[in-house]
């Protein structure tokens, strides 16, 4: 049986939305995400994007052999995805090895085969939800050791307050997700959050850019780091673990869980690994 996918009345799309006019001023002039002219602009941004999370996600060690994948929605072909070659380490990803996937499995660009559970998990979730442009997926050591337990993330720190009462646990593994059914599952699960929490398996989040489901995956990542060294040290300390209070993690919510943020809190990254690894663009 799956746990109830529960979310915030309104998720935020900018990190003054639910603050005071003086608070909200410090926040006006920060930079949001770029509109397009052109589809073709629009499309080359995403893929550019894509491949720098890969890249990130090699770095950060989030790989396990060929699993895990990112996906981004054609902006122009909507009912199909950029997403990683089969079989391409991430930190091999380039802008011109993506692969464009269908929603029926069909490859329609690009020279290599689809992962199976790429296309089982991705096509589901975005015909499920037409708001999120990409999501993300691999098997990061973190979250799988979280997901064990088949439980959400609790507040503990200010960090992880970006998924209270936004992401969901998917408790029904069923082994290697290559049915379409099973892709289905996962989706409902994930109803309207930002994440879920797949029980056995690993972690699953979703944006409105690229950037944002990607900074969403990189900071649960961590924050399940978090919670299993908190839980540790508290079992040998014996001491209580002191969550944030429901009025705290709410309005932190509203500042750090916002898609503005998760937007804004890629870019440092990006702009990192594009000068340390141009050839990502290639």
């Amino acid at each position: 049986m799956n746990a109830p996918a529960t979310t915030q009345a309104k998720r935020p799309d900018s990190m003054a939305a639910s603050l005071s006019p003086e608070a909200a001023a410090r926040y006006r002039n920060l930079p949001r995400p770029p509109q397009f002219a052109t589809v073709e602009e629009e499309r080359l941004h995403r893929k550019q994007r894509l491949a720098a999370a890969f890249r990130l996600f090699s770095k950060f060690g989030f790989d396990e052999g060929v699993a895990g994948h990112i996906t981004a929605r054609d902006p122009e072909h909507q009912d199909s995805f950029w997403v990683n070659p089969f079989g391409v380490h991430f930190s091999q990803v380039t802008v011109s090895n993506l692969i464009r996937c269908d929603h029926h499995g069909n490859v329609v660009e690009g020279d290599y085969p689809v992962n199976a559970a790429a296309f089982a998990i991705h096509s589901r979730v975005h015909q499920a939800r037409p708001d999120p442009v990409a999501a993300a997926h691999s098997h990061s050591t973190y979250g799988r050791a979280w997901s064990t337990l088949g439980r959400k993330l609790d507040p503990l720190t200010q960090d992880v307050c970006a998924f209270y009462g936004d992401h969901a646990v998917y408790d029904d593994f069923g082994g290697v997700v290559v049915e379409l059914d099973e892709g289905q599952r996962i989706a409902e699960a994930l109803g309207d959050n930002k994440a879920a929490i797949l029980q056995n398996h690993g972690l699953l989040t979703v944006g409105k850019t690229v950037d944002e489901a990607a900074w969403w995956f990189i900071t649960m990542e961590r924050s399940c780091q978090v919670q299993l060294l908190a839980e540790a040290a508290a079992a040998r300390t014996g001491d209580a673990l002191r969550t944030i209070s429901d009025a705290a993690a709410r309005q932190a919510y509203s500042i750090v869980g916002s898609a503005q943020a998760g937007w804004f809190q890629f870019q440092p990254l990006y702009a990192r690994i594009v000068k340390e690894q141009p050839d990502l663009l290639d």
